[in-house]
């Protein structure tokens, strides 16, 4: 009897499963834009090409991609959204490609895998929107992107699946939002420790002791005229910041280009094209990314003086 039931069941399966090659084919297209999308701006934050057109507005993108919630184990977010993204393109294509007796049951794996990857990507999709909202206060069009895809995503698995039991259906999903939605929720929270240590437009306090050679540098830098691009909400320009120390980053010539900053000098980092924080105009040349003193030191023909 079980036997006769499950090849009844995957008989009709495999008699649906042309109706929804659709769905699936969609899925994959979409699956694919989101990859495009996340694969671009994780070669972007990796310095592999140039600047992304941000429709919108760049500042804004900047501003989120750039912001402490824009990483995740020192690699960026997207990163990670690019792989969620390629692991539902396979798993709609799969079943499409794949030939003998087994497709019927890999048919209906997939079509659990596909609602639990788009659930969890929808679900961390909308709270990165609450974050952009309500703690970033930045529009950026690649993340919108990513979330309507998710969302869709989601909503195409669930027309595509062949749910027996949707109590069930409705039951994991429920957990699936709960437990996606309590880690995401802690790992937002965690990272927002450096944020609190600035209000609105100020960037967060520099805690570490400078040194004299840290100081010797940044002296020498303010005189060659070195300038340090950078933006209150910019994680990797703190960093930066936090190399000289508390002393010693004072004495730097330190330009706001964030348009709600203190101090903002937005026009100057425009007519300067800035397109990343932070960034460096040494010699009349710029270079963006946090870097290390000593490539300070070489740039800038900066020479310690000899301790003997």
């Amino acid at each position: 009897m079980t036997n006769t039931r499950l090849t009844s069941r995957l008989g009709s399966r495999r008699r649906n499963e042309p109706g929804r090659r659709w769905i699936r084919v969609l899925m994959a297209v979409l699956a694919t834009i989101g990859a495009i999308d996340t694969g671009a701006i994780t070669l972007k934050r990796w310095g592999l090409i140039g600047s992304l057109t941000c429709p919108g507005g760049a500042e804004g993108c900047d501003k989120v991609l750039n912001s402490v919630w824009g990483s995740v184990l020192g690699q960026p977010l997207s990163l990670f959204g690019f792989l969620a993204y390629t692991a539902v393109l396979v798993l709609a294509l799969l079943p499409l490609v794949w030939k003998g007796e087994q497709r019927a049951i890999l048919s209906a794996l997939s079509w659990w895998g596909l609602f639990l990857a788009s659930g969890g990507m929808a679900v961390f999709s909308l709270l990165l929107m609450g974050l952009l909202v309500f703690k970033i206060q930045a529009f950026c069009f690649f993340c919108v992107l990513s979330a309507v895809l998710s969302v869709a995503l989601f909503v195409l698995s669930l027309i595509g699946g062949d749910w027996p039991d949707r109590g069930q259906l409705i039951f994991r999903a429920v957990i699936l939002a709960l437990v996606v939605g309590l880690v995401g929720l802690g790992w937002a929270a965690s990272v927002d420790r450096p944020a609190a240590l600035s209000t609105r437009g100020t960037p967060p306090v520099v805690m570490s002791a400078s040194t004299p050679a840290t100081v010797a540098l940044a002296e020498h830098l303010k005189a060659t005229g070195a300038v340090m691009y950078s933006a209150y909400w910019c994680p990797h320009c703190h960093e930066q910041k936090e190399m000289f120390g508390k002393e010693a980053y004072k004495d730097l010539t330190i330009v706001e280009c964030a348009a709600d900053g203190v101090n903002s000098q937005k026009a100057l980092c425009d007519q300067k094209n800035i397109q990343g924080f932070p960034s460096w105009e040494i010699n009349g040349t710029l270079d963006s990314g946090v870097k290390p003193l000593a490539r300070l030191a070489e740039l800038s023909g900066f020479k310690p003086a000899d301790p003997s």
